[in-house]
């Protein structure tokens, strides 16, 4: 199959990643929101907020100056807005947050920063990310 083909998903079966990873390269600086179905990683910056219908991993290099919402998270770079995740949020030593957390749990490694407020064990209910329709 190649990349450029779709794979569009009946209207009434749920949506899954299958295998799909999207990377954001360090040194690449996207203005603008983002939302995907599949897993992500981020090695670059992103201006605009950040939905994810599954994993996001933010590197040491990663940046993001807007809100996220997140089916899991594990984040090593810095993040300046609101993180809502749906179930486990993981933070590195050289995460940096600025901004307020909702998880159902969260796992904090020495050294990781976070500044803001934090509602953990909340059932949180991250809609499905569907595209933004164009104007």
């Amino acid at each position: 199959m190649s990349i450029f083909t779709s794979n569009p998903t009946p209207k009434n079966s749920p949506q899954q990643s299958q295998g799909i990873l999207n990377i954001i390269g360090q040194g690449t600086r996207i203005t603008g929101d983002l939302i995907s179905n599949g897993d992500f990683r981020l090695d670059g910056s992103i201006e605009g907020h950040v939905k994810v219908g599954q994993r996001l991993v933010i590197g040491n290099t990663g940046k993001i100056l807007g809100n996220i919402e997140v089916d899991s998270a594990t984040i090593a770079g810095h993040i300046k807005g609101n993180i809502t995740v749906k179930q486990v949020l993981e933070l590195k030593p050289t995460a940096k947050i600025d901004g307020d957390i909702i998880t159902n749990k969260m796992v904090i490694e020495s050294g990781a920063q976070f500044n803001g407020r934090c509602s953990m064990n909340v059932v949180v209910s991250v809609p499905s990310a569907t595209p933004i329709p164009p104007k």
